[in-house]
């Protein structure tokens, strides 16, 4: 089972925590993806060992019952910060509208001041900003990351860890590992 884009997203999501996010319908909705994408990208997760499988003390299975699983925070911290950048290589592309991510969204904005150069966009219309273009893990990022200010900051450190310069991503790695460790 090969891991995809969207499974890391949607790990993501979990460790962002939302009370909402009660069944696969509402985790999918929220990723703008449909229930058995989410429900696929959960078995994908839980094979790659990202995810931790709930225990239910009665012979129900977990999936059936419609609990979601925990990230398994350390596995993802490794993974996060050793493998996703050879395994989610970057694109980069023309000048495009879109959404700020890496070293050009809010979790940076405290350690760079704002230049006129150009940030690195996740390309959507509806996007508050131009710049070049930087290729998502998965197409939809951009619209859940509009849903969820505290998914949008996971996104964009982990994009500063993909393709950042080795300052943005001393940056992203202390800031992302702090903000798995602290949930």
């Amino acid at each position: 089972m090969e891991l995809r884009g969207q499974d890391v997203v949607l790990v993501l999501k979990l460790l962002a925590g939302n009370s909402n996010l009660q069944s696969y319908a509402k985790l999918g909705e929220e990723l703008a993806v449909s229930a058995s994408h989410a429900f696929e990208s959960v078995a994908r997760a839980e094979a790659a060992h990202l995810l931790t499988a709930f225990q239910i003390p009665s012979s129900r299975n977990r999936r059936t019952a419609g609990l979601l699983p925990e990230p398994n925070r350390a596995n993802l911290k490794e993974f996060l910060i050793h493998g996703v950048k050879y395994a989610f290589p970057v694109e980069r592309g023309a000048i495009t509208r879109g959404i700020p991510t890496a070293e050009g969204a809010p979790p940076f904005l405290q350690y760079f001041p704002v230049t006129r150069m150009l940030p690195p966009v996740w390309p959507y219309a509806e996007g508050s900003a131009q710049g070049e273009a930087f290729s998502p893990l998965y197409k939809n990022v951009p619209q859940a990351a509009v849903r969820d200010p505290k998914l949008y900051e996971l996104l964009a450190l982990l994009d500063a860890i993909r393709e950042g310069r080795a300052r943005e991503r001393e940056i992203a790695i202390r800031e992302l590992t702090a903000r798995i460790d602290s949930r």
